[in-house]
């Protein structure tokens, strides 16, 4: 189980999760592809943050997609009127 999360793996199977939750979420035709994709995206983004921390990435690299992150979330709340 930790070779699971050492190699970022857990997070691997997550996103693949997601991926498939966005597919169907569109494919409902209650929202557009671009709004799901805006939705899940800060939190895809937190997750490759945490996959890079897994696997030994620099902290650089780790930083870097936190702070994409918040310009992604910031763009979310503003499509929601919030």
């Amino acid at each position: 189980m930790s070779t699971l999360f050492a190699s970022g793996r857990a997070v691997d199977i997550v996103l693949a999760v997601m991926l498939v939750e966005m597919v169907v979420l569109a494919a409902r035709k209650r929202q557009t592809p671009a709004t799901v994709v805006l939705a899940f995206l800060p939190g895809v983004l937190i997750l490759l943050a945490l996959r890079a921390a897994l696997t030994g990435a620099g902290w650089s690299v780790v930083a870097a997609w936190l702070a994409a992150s918040f310009p992604a979330h910031l763009a979310d709340l503003r499509r929601r009127g919030l």
